[in-house]
């Protein structure tokens, strides 16, 4: 079995692997086998076991005949791929509340950490279509009520989630400046990589220190539960104004207060993920609060209209007489 850290983490998003395969031919004689989960998949997964399964069968067959993954892959679906996923949970305390997928392709991690978290409201950011309609066949066939599937390239798409994910899908030195913009201020980053983690940390400090990146390091998630335990890089966004963009809502959001989104005391938006005694829970909207333009501090009404007066009075007059300036 090969090891699950050893998978490809240069390749772009979304990316199928092994696919140097006959789809009419090698695929239809794997997705007939589908392998049963090992005996310490139901200690790693729990009560996610179950869709653990169905989503299993359904990469061994409709993804191996879209070419989403290869046919290779499928005996070693649960060891390198489903739990390789399902530990990174493990990193994701319940203070964190929406998650976002980059270049989800065929679900890993997204769809997995959907089952393992249900409370977690997870957006998989694909930018292929094709890839697209499979995660959506996906999403409804395991009745998964808190993911949705958005299509669009990380590059061009902004969003505001409280953790952001991402599996082989680039280098690190140019993930972490596509992952800041999928975050909140704060947020979390989790890229799963392989044994050139430490190599692209070291490599990608220099952009982390650019885009303000904070506790930047290599951890392993679930050790003692699979073996080789899955190698993750993790920092955090910096505190402060975010990029603008979406706002990712967790399922139900709001539903208490007749659908629309929870509010303050002043009748603002709060912002999703954060406690409600944050001073920055409730961020007002617009410039400085509100739409107008900031009025200066110390700037009084007096001053105002002083500075208006001078502005408007008239300016003298030159006119020239006899060769000479004067003034009138």
């Amino acid at each position: 079995m090969t090891a699950s850290s050893e998978f490809d983490s240069q390749a772009p998003a979304g990316m199928a692997i092994d696919t140097d395969f006959d789809r009419h031919g090698a695929a239809g004689e794997l997705a007939s086998d589908v392998p049963l989960p090992p005996p310490g998949a139901a200690a790693v997964l729990g009560p996610a076991l179950d869709g653990a399964r169905t989503f299993a069968r359904m990469l061994a067959t409709q993804g191996v005949e879209r070419g989403l993954i290869g046919p290779h892959e499928v005996p070693r679906l649960w060891d390198r791929h489903l739990l390789n996923c399902a530990v990174v949970a493990d990193l994701i305390d319940s203070r964190y509340r929406t998650l976002a997928d980059i270049g989800s392709g065929a679900g890993l991690p997204g769809l997995v950490l959907a089952l393992m978290r249900p409370e977690l409201s997870v957006t998989l950011l694909e930018p292929m279509e094709r890839r697209c309609r499979f995660l959506s066949e996906c999403v409804a066939e395991l009745g998964l009520a808190n993911v949705s599937v958005l299509r669009g390239r990380a590059e061009e798409t902004v969003l505001r989630a409280d953790v952001a994910t991402a599996r082989a899908v680039a280098p690190l030195d140019r993930l972490a400046e596509m992952a800041v913009r999928m975050v909140r201020p704060g947020g979390m980053v989790l890229a799963i990589k392989g044994r050139t983690a430490a190599d692209e940390l070291t490599k990608a400090r220099p952009v982390l220190r650019r885009i303000g990146a904070r506790g930047a390091e290599v951890v392993r998630a679930g050790e003692g539960k699979v073996d080789p335990a899955t190698t993750v890089v993790r920092f955090f966004a910096r505190l402060g104004r975010a990029l603008g963009g979406a706002q990712l809502l967790p399922a139900g959001h709001g539903e208490s207060t007749g659908g629309g989104p929870e509010r303050s005391p002043r009748n603002r938006p709060r912002l999703a993920g954060w406690p409600a005694n944050s001073p920055d829970a409730w961020r007002p909207a617009g410039r400085c609060g509100q739409n107008r333009r900031p009025r200066l501090a110390g700037t009084s009404g007096a001053r105002r209209v002083r500075a208006h007066r001078v502005s408007t009075e008239r300016r003298p007059r030159i006119e020239r007489r006899s060769g000479e300036r004067g003034r009138v």
